[in-house]
């Protein structure tokens, strides 16, 4: 007998939305996303739309009007529920665009939960667009198959983060000077933790010793290689995740 196809196909695509998602409710697309359905991903009427809601979890959606330039979906069934996310915060000095880029949608599917975005002395950008890289998070988390969206925290002066920070959570501090190995120290500390990562030129002496003297900051080594920004930030985040995280 032939094999019966998977339901919901897995070639169905998959949005975020931010209507509260119900079984019965009916969204109405934005136009970016109608137009994704329609001229890239070449939905018809009857197809199946993956899609979250951020709250909720994963539903099933049939496209139930499909226009020129617009898409209404109707949610049939629900999936599963919001996924549970490892407390693992990235606060990544701003990099160059590409390099940024990269580092917000490789976080994300590596499963962060919440993103701080520092700017540092030695920083090549002071600015972010807020809108561009909730687009490229939301984007990424669809690629994945995440049902939990990473929150987004506006850029922060390094001063600033460390002023602020919560009494309970360990900042681990990729330190290209040394400090003790990363995957043991991940290893060994349990709790909410979070991930600060240099820019470019890394940090200067002023900023090393301001992060030396918090009392929640750990500083770790990721080994005898200087490595660049965002190959640090992934490759910590990684680490992490394989031996603390959910992986």
């Amino acid at each position: 007998m032939p094999a019966t196809p998977a339901w919901p196909p897995k070639s169905a695509p998959r949005l975020f939305v931010e209507q509260p998602l119900s079984a019965d409710a009916h969204i109405a697309l934005a136009a970016g996303q109608a137009h994704y359905l329609i001229k890239v991903m070449r939905v018809r009427e009857g197809d199946i739309v993956i899609l979250c809601d951020n709250h909720t979890g994963e539903w099933a959606a049939t496209a139930s009007a499909v226009g020129k330039r617009d898409v209404t979906l109707t949610a049939t069934q629900h999936l599963r529920g919001r996924e549970p996310v490892p407390d693992f915060w990235l606060c990544p000095a701003l990099l160059k665009k590409d390099r940024f880029d990269l580092v917000l949608e490789k976080a994300t599917e590596l499963g962060v939960s919440h993103i701080r975005p520092v700017v540092t002395r030695r920083c090549v950008a002071d600015k972010l667009n807020a809108d561009r890289a909730r687009t490229l998070v939301t984007e990424a988390a669809e690629q994945c198959a995440r049902t939990a969206l990473p929150e987004m925290s506006p850029v922060a002066k390094l001063s600033s983060l460390l002023a602020d920070w919560p009494t309970d959570r360990t900042l681990f501090f990729a330190d290209e000077n040394g400090g003790a190995p990363a995957a043991k120290t991940f290893g060994a500390i349990s709790g909410p933790a979070a991930l600060i990562t240099g820019p470019e030129g890394g940090f200067d002496d002023a900023e090393r010793e301001m992060l030396l003297a918090h009392p929640r900051v750990k500083p770790v080594t990721l080994g005898p290689r200087i490595l660049r920004g965002e190959t640090a930030t992934l490759a910590a985040i990684s680490l992490w995740m394989g031996v603390a995280g959910d992986w």
